[in-house]
């Protein structure tokens, strides 16, 4: 190459495209389900039983995107995630308890709720984190070992903070985890080992399908509780919308008072503000009711507009490389 010639830049693939522009109208595409799934819920009711495997096939292209290097940051930097994880699993059930307390909610709504804020991060985080220029390699290895601990943690948490509501089957919430969760991750990281140049051809079509997966999601939980919807639905989406922001404020506080920098910080933000409402929603569903699978419909469509809107806020004030 002569020395006055520029490197051209690979062009982006289509897959790569066509995800973008998806996740670029995300929160959008989430609103619009919702608001048809209330107006018109019968065409959706089918879509319920397919609600975990479809959650599968999230967890099967998180597998196969998943690199040893995404891990490799526990034995690094192990304080920043330890301080993320605890405040994921710590700060937001203890605010979903307070909600749901305070304003008495029925059962089915307060296991909702306490449920959604014991699930682990959201499937979404990692690019939002990128586009808000924080830690990604944080956030990667906070929704991986998150993920990872889900199917201990969070029936332990929906068992300690909503017992008191409704009967909790640990044990029956532990396998749904483990296999709507656990077992397509370890597929898809033994697909990428096995058929490495396969995943890479499909690799940048994953966030489309999880774009539409969760869509399909939506339709279905909302189409499913559309009466509690219209009955219960601007409460509940007040809580939810409380719950996310409580997520995100205490979700910085805690990483500030721990000295973390602040790209860190918002890394640590955006994973405890931004759950996994898909696994919530189909474990409400498995193992309470369609009432129960609301608040985690509503949350998915809400922290998805506060992560883009949070994201694009701070997209335009870089980090700083220094410590306050």
């Amino acid at each position: 190459m002569a020395n006055n010639e520029v490197p051209q830049q690979s062009p982006i693939s289509l897959g790569a495209w066509v995800s973008r522009l998806a996740g670029a109208w995300f929160p959008v595409a989430v609103l619009a389900a919702g608001a048809v799934a209330v107006a018109w819920p019968a065409p959706f009711l089918p879509i319920a039983p397919f609600i975990n495997p479809l959650l599968m096939v999230i967890m099967l292209g998180m597998g196969m995107t998943l690199q040893g290097s995404d891990f490799a940051l526990v034995a690094k930097r192990p304080l920043p995630l330890l301080i993320g994880i605890l405040a994921q699993f710590i700060i937001m059930p203890l605010s979903a308890l307070a909600l749901v307390t305070v304003f008495r909610l029925d059962a089915a709504l307060a296991v909702g709720i306490i449920l959604v804020a014991a699930a682990p991060g959201g499937t979404a985080s990692n690019v939002i984190v990128y586009l808000a220029k924080g830690d990604v390699a944080l956030s990667v290895a906070m929704t991986s070992v998150s993920t990872l601990a889900a199917p201990l943690l969070t029936p332990l948490i929906v068992l300690w903070l909503a017992g008191s509501h409704l009967e909790v089957n640990f044990l029956g919430m532990f396998l749904s985890i483990v296999q709507i969760v656990i077992l397509p991750i370890v597929l898809g990281l033994v697909l990428r080992a096995l058929l490495p140049r396969v995943v890479r051809r499909i690799t940048d079509w994953l966030p489309l399908v999880s774009v539409v997966v969760i869509t399909l999601v939506i339709l279905a939980v909302v189409a499913g509780s559309a009466g509690t919807v219209l009955s219960s639905g601007l409460v509940v989406a007040g809580l939810v919308i409380a719950l996310n922001a409580l997520g995100l404020f205490l979700g910085y506080v805690a990483a500030r008072l721990a000295g973390l920098d602040e790209a860190a910080r918002r890394a640590v933000t955006v994973e405890v503000g931004m759950q996994n409402s898909g696994l919530a929603a189909g474990l409400a569903r498995t193992h309470f009711s369609p009432e129960a699978a609301l608040p985690a419909a509503l949350f998915s469509v809400w922290h998805n507009v506060t992560g883009s809107a949070l994201a694009s806020y701070w997209s335009r004030r870089p980090p700083g490389a220094r410590k306050d």
